[in-house]
């Protein structure tokens, strides 16, 4: 049974009308750009439900009618979700809105999220049709509240979970939204399926159409408001008489993403350097024979400060009066490392390893590594991320399970933990093992590197953008933000079949995925990855990153490794495949960053967010390629981004795993 909640339950919060005025929201500014609020006479009331879909509380979602003003924060506002905003689990647990609430704005990559009833995805901008957003006819709208400025998007229904009666319309920026700034999103001329167009709500019509009236009392708080943003649509051709829905949101700051993690690192460095970097080697286990490439293969623990109350699960972060992460002590953080036997002759320089989804350090030790290592002069290390670490997926299960996603923040928490511990490690390898005296000189602390694969080229965005030691990165199979990655991943599955037991409204799955994903952007690239070349709001140097994609990845969609490279600002290096909208594409470069695409010969991925599954997975095979490992190797030591295709063509179709007959997944419309 499809669950409504009773619409009385908004009018709680309506009454506290919060005026904004310009004098008041430029004052608590940051060096971040300054937002443009509406005139002072207008206002947000604060819900706990909207009545602009009536049918479902949340929606629209994100929306500044679940902020207060806040003169304190960068963007004058504080996310403030009421109880009755989240969703209910089929039991009827309600998880607290608390750790959410810590926002100044919401995500910056989270779906924009409505209802139509009845609506069809005729004429909408689609994954392989973004350009179609921009058109001056295009049913859905993204502005820049301050300058009118549209934004590259594509539009779908949900259809993650077949059989919804009304699945949720989905508007997914094809851009990182910038920090600290206000947004209008419109909606129009969407069609319905039983022919014309489908109807405004009856709120949503009483603030669009003059003369018309509704008794619901957020609506007549909201005319001053609405009047403001029907005027900045209009200014960017988009009519009121022509609109089904409209509404304003603004994103967190770049400080409320990223102040957390950035005090942990400079707080963690100072300690570690003033402890002298201390490691202990708990195993040491040499190379096998002739024929095996590694000299050594070691394994230890380092001392580094500790944030939180308890490293395991359920763990939090402990803050001190300013709100900032206090250490607690320290603890010992487990690492590997393998050594070539190419080392011998030249030492190998510090490449650092992240793991893949849920994975383990261990991960490092796989041949492919040994080769790289071995022919090209590595010494690769690496540490297991706590919070999405090999020991986190029975947690993370058991909150989905229980529909408590408040507990989920010991997640986030603890991977706060586990990043500022990856960046400790490098500094550890620089300043303290490399003086060790048995196996130091096999390391060439001078020449410091990143490499990640799935989950770790995914926070690998996050490493090199705060890394103080290492200036170049090549992250494979990566992408972001999550919120678009999960539905589109065969590693979800289990999850979401989880998230079923608790939540088996589509839409309460959609608003989770969103809402975890402002507790996300602490520590994924989301928030941190517009800054990875400037290097210097975050406090560390200008970076370089080679981010490789394979086309029909099951587990990461190329969209979400797009939508990374123009956050980053990368280039599209050409490999004999498809352009790539928004990138200049480019034959080679001597420095800089880029985005290259790799293609297996499956057929096309599923325009609507479900997994691609078809053929084999394509997912691990760029590491494997001759060319993609002297491309890395390239890339690492030089700057040099390079395609050493054959012939310059990246198409492997011999890999693809496809049988005769093999098609794209079908995109259910039941």
């Amino acid at each position: 049974m499809v669950r409504r909640r009773a619409m009385s339950r908004w009018c709680r919060g309506w009454g506290l009308l919060l005026l904004v005025g310009a004098n008041m929201a430029c004052g608590a500014l940051d060096e971040e750009r300054p937002l443009v609020e509406p005139p002072p006479e207008a206002s947000w009331p604060l819900l706990g439900c909207d009545p602009l879909v009536p049918s479902y509380c949340a929606y629209p979602f994100p929306s500044n009618v679940y902020t207060v003003a806040d003169g304190t924060t960068p963007t004058g506002r504080r996310v403030a979700f009421l109880p009755e905003t989240m969703p209910v689990a089929n039991d009827g647990t309600t998880s607290a809105p608390t750790p959410l609430n810590l926002a100044d704005g919401f995500s910056a990559g989270a779906a924009l999220l409505a209802e139509l009833p009845g609506a069809t995805e005729q004429g909408l901008a689609r994954p392989d049709s973004l350009e179609a957003s921009l058109a001056a006819d295009s049913p859905t709208v993204i502005i820049e509240a301050d300058t009118g400025e549209r934004v590259l998007h594509f539009s779908e229904l949900d259809r993650n979970l077949s059989g919804a009666t009304d699945p949720s319309f989905m508007i997914r920026p094809a851009v990182r939204l910038k920090d600290a700034t206000r947004y209008i999103v419109a909606i129009r001329h969407v069609g319905h399926r039983d022919g014309g167009e489908v109807a405004a709500s009856p709120a949503f019509a009483a603030l669009r159409d003059k003369g018309v009236h509704e008794s619901d009392p957020s609506v007549d708080a909201r005319r001053a408001l609405y009047g403001d943003i029907f005027e900045r649509l209009a200014a960017a051709n988009v009519p009121r008489e022509d609109l089904q829905l409209a509404w304003d949101f603004t994103t967190a700051s770049r400080e409320s993403n990223t102040r957390w993690l950035r005090h942990m690192r400079d707080d963690g460095l100072a300690k570690l350097a003033k402890s002298g970097a201390k490691y202990t080697i708990t195993k040491e286990e040499p190379g096998g024979g002739v024929e095996d490439p590694v000299m050594f293969r070691i394994e230890g623990t380092f001392t580094a400060p500790l944030y939180l109350d308890d490293i395991g699960h359920g763990g939090r972060l402990v803050f001190d009066s300013d709100g900032l992460p206090l250490a607690q002590g320290d603890h010992e953080v487990p690492f590997g490392l393998m050594i070539p036997k190419s080392a011998g002759a030249t030492p190998g320089a510090l490449l650092q390893y992240g793991h893949g989804l849920l994975g383990h350090f261990s991960q490092l030790y796989a041949g492919n590594f040994q080769r790289l290592a071995n022919d090209h002069h590595y010494a690769i290390f690496g540490t297991t991320l706590t919070g999405m670490g090999d020991g986190d997926s029975v947690f993370i299960a058991q909150v989905l399970g229980e529909g408590r996603v408040d507990k989920l923040a010991s997640m986030f928490d603890r991977l706060h933990q586990g990043m500022v511990d990856q960046l400790l490690a490098m500094r550890m390898m620089r300043d303290g093992f490399a003086k060790d005296p048995t196996y130091g000189a096999f390391v060439d602390p001078e020449e410091r590197y990143y490499h990640g694969i799935s989950q770790g080229g995914i926070f690998g965005g996050t490493y090199l953008a705060m890394s103080t030691d290492v200036e170049r990165g090549v992250l494979g199979v990566m992408g972001m933000p999550y919120n678009l990655l999960l539905t589109r991943s065969v590693d979800f599955t289990p999850f979401f079949v989880l998230m079923q037991t608790s939540f088996s409204d589509s839409r309460d799955q959609r608003l989770l995925t969103s809402l975890v994903q402002m507790m996300w952007d602490r520590t994924e690239p989301n928030g941190y990855v517009p800054y990875l070349r400037e290097g210097s709001p975050l406090g560390a140097p200008p970076h370089e990153v080679l981010m490789r994609a394979a086309v029909g990845d099951h587990q990461v969609t190329t969209i979400g490794g797009q939508l990374m490279a123009r956050a980053v600002g990368a280039h599209h290096l050409e490999s004999g495949l498809r352009p790539v909208v928004d990138l200049e594409a480019v034959s080679m470069m001597d420095g800089g960053s880029a985005y290259v695409e790799y293609d297996f010969g499956l057929p096309p991925e599923p325009l609507c967010n479900i997994p691609m599954s078809a053929c084999g997975d394509p997912h691990g095979e760029i590491r494997h390629l001759p060319s993609a490992i002297s491309q890395l190797d390239a890339f690492l030591r030089s700057g040099r981004i390079q395609n050493d295709c054959p012939d310059g063509v990246c198409r492997f179709p011999e890999l693809s795993g496809c049988e005769d007959g093999a098609t794209t997944p079908v995109c259910s419309t039941d």
